[in-house]
């Protein structure tokens, strides 16, 4: 029996260091991280591969996985410790390691990523094909607001305004009314969960493409990112909680 679950241990270790899929290397990089943290695949204490081995295990790039893990590190999932005897290690009480504290995404949480993919692509094409001047500049606004955010509270309520500002470039009433419903069931899920910087200021970085692509009205490529930025924040939470 011992001898079994060691191996189904190692498998499953095996499994976060695999290779990470593009286009949301850093975000996977982080939900790979923090589910085999609080899964204790990574025991608390444990060093991890130094930073040249495990970029290459995982191939990716060495700037890449320096933001994963000081995204780890800034939600105390991982401690940095300088020195001859340094290195990254898994901190001693990670975070949300004990089941009991949070509950992990379940169904209810999935319908909800679910209905904000439509609800998001929807809001993408109609704006690309509708958004007029004072939608994108109220946008930029927003974008600069989250950009120059005292306090992640500042931060997601320019966020918010964000996306349904989205669903309003549509000239939608419906897409306005479910984007705000959608908006209000992840506030729930992204209040259960740190918020380092890193992510934060990637998130605004695709804000920021997405007006681009709006303005030129090249659909396919920004509901290509509006997918990519809502799989990132999938990562982040499947990580985290």
């Amino acid at each position: 029996m011992y001898l079994r679950h060691m191996g189904e241990r190692t498998t499953a270790l095996q499994a976060v260091f695999k290779p990470v899929q593009p286009p949301t290397t850093f975000e996977e990089t982080v939900e790979r991280l923090g589910t085999a943290i609080r899964l204790g695949l990574l025991a608390p204490g444990s060093r991890l591969p130094p930073e040249r081995d495990l970029a290459g295990q995982l191939r990716i790039s060495r700037s890449t996985l320096r933001q994963a893990l000081t995204t780890l590190v800034q939600s105390g999932h991982l401690v940095s410790l300088r020195g001859r005897a340094g290195g990254t290690f898994v901190a001693d009480e990670p975070p949300l390691s004990v089941r009991e504290q949070r509950e992990a995404l379940g169904e209810e949480a999935r319908a909800v990523l679910d209905g904000r993919v439509a609800v998001e692509a929807g809001a993408t094409v109609l704006a690309t094909e509708r958004a007029e001047p004072p939608d994108l500049a109220g946008l930029d606004d927003l974008v600069e607001r989250m950009a120059t955010a005292a306090t992640f509270e500042d931060y997601r309520r320019a966020d918010v305004r964000f996306h349904i500002g989205l669903a309003e470039a549509a000239h939608s009433p419906h897409l306005v009314t479910a984007m705000t419903e959608v908006q209000g069931h992840m506030s729930e899920l992204i209040g259960r969960i740190a918020h380092p910087e890193e992510v934060l200021t990637r998130s605004n970085g695709q804000h920021r493409r997405l007006v681009t692509l709006i303005r030129r009205g090249d659909a396919g490529p920004a509901v290509r990112l509006i997918r990519e930025h809502i799989q990132g924040t999938e990562h982040i939470l499947a990580g985290l909680i």
